[in-house]
């Protein structure tokens, strides 16, 4: 199974971006995929779950309901996006999608060793 991330960029302060992670080699019908990221000289950080079947979320506590997390059914891979609106100079950071072929309950969504399948990493930059 391979993830593969995408939409990354740069963008100025208060920009938006969607990014979008896409599994390939397996299709899950029971699944859980999130976001994370990772800023230069940080440790990495929980952004955002989602459970596949029954869409609910987990976002992580700095986000303040900037970001959204959602999964797109009607295709044939296990999709998933991250809306990200009023970007801000601090979310500057790789961006990484994971997943786990199983359900996990919201409370450990944020756990990363949870997760079996990572992405490459998307970039997104935020600066004037």
């Amino acid at each position: 199974v391979q993830l593969q991330a995408s939409g990354g960029g740069l963008v100025q302060p208060g920009g938006s971006l969607r990014l979008s992670c896409t599994t390939s080699g397996r299709t899950f019908s029971s699944a859980t995929m999130a976001w994370f990221r990772q800023a230069p000289g940080k440790e990495r950080e929980f952004v955002a779950a989602i459970r596949w079947g029954d869409g609910a979320t987990r976002d992580g506590p700095s986000l303040k309901g900037r970001f959204a997390i959602s999964r797109d059914k009607g295709k044939a891979e296990n999709t998933a996006y991250l809306q990200m609106n009023s970007l801000k100079f601090e979310d500057t950071a790789v961006y990484y999608c994971a997943a786990a072929g199983r359900n996990f309950n919201t409370g450990s969504m944020d756990w990363a060793q949870r997760y079996d399948y990572w992405g490459q990493g998307t970039l997104v930059t935020v600066s004037s």
